[in-house]
């Protein structure tokens, strides 16, 4: 189990993980009070990976004032992304991307990072997404930009531009001006 505190703002991520190998299973959670730039929600996600690392599938409750969504990501066997929503099925590549980043989260970022190895280390990657923007709960293609340095890796996301400390595993200890493990 990790726990995430938000900075600047009421809220809270918990994830229960089975990790195996690169594989991940993931079951969190986001809850976030009103803010001046978005309503009070609530984001419960289960995520799968296959062995190397790589999405499979997110699947996403979201709860908000206005109502609740049901969202599913998956990735079928061309490597085309599936987004069921309540208005629908699309259906898109994402820019050749392999990985689904949550907005607000510092749990999805685990994900290339522990892929591609930057918690050791290396060059600075770009990493294309299918960006789940929360409270929205619109999904878009998006780049991510990832520079490992010494004691940190920056980043570079659709919201913020940050640095991340991660432990050994590759996942994030502190997430600077979004959030801290507890």
């Amino acid at each position: 189990m990790i726990t995430w505190r938000g900075e600047g703002a009421d809220r809270l991520e918990q994830v229960r993980l089975h990790v195996t190998g690169s594989r991940i299973k993931a079951y969190g959670r986001i809850i976030a009070a009103a803010t001046n730039e978005h309503e009070a929600f609530s984001a419960s996600y289960e995520l799968v990976t296959n062995d190397s690392g790589v999405t499979k599938r997110l699947s996403v409750h979201l709860v908000r004032a206005s109502g609740e969504t049901q969202l599913g990501i998956t990735r079928d066997g061309e490597n085309n992304w599936l987004v069921q929503t309540s208005e629908g099925t699309n259906r898109s590549d994402f820019n050749g991307a392999e990985d689904v980043d949550l907005a607000l989260s510092p749990m999805f970022n685990a994900l290339p990072i522990r892929r591609h190895g930057l918690q050791r280390g290396g060059d600075e990657i770009d990493v294309p997404v299918a960006y789940l923007y929360l409270p929205a709960g619109t999904v878009e293609p998006a780049t991510l930009h990832y520079t490992p340095g010494p004691d940190s890796i920056g980043v570079i996301s659709p919201i913020v531009t940050s640095t991340l400390t991660v432990d050994d595993e590759g996942f994030v200890v502190d997430y600077a001006g979004l959030a801290t493990r507890v």
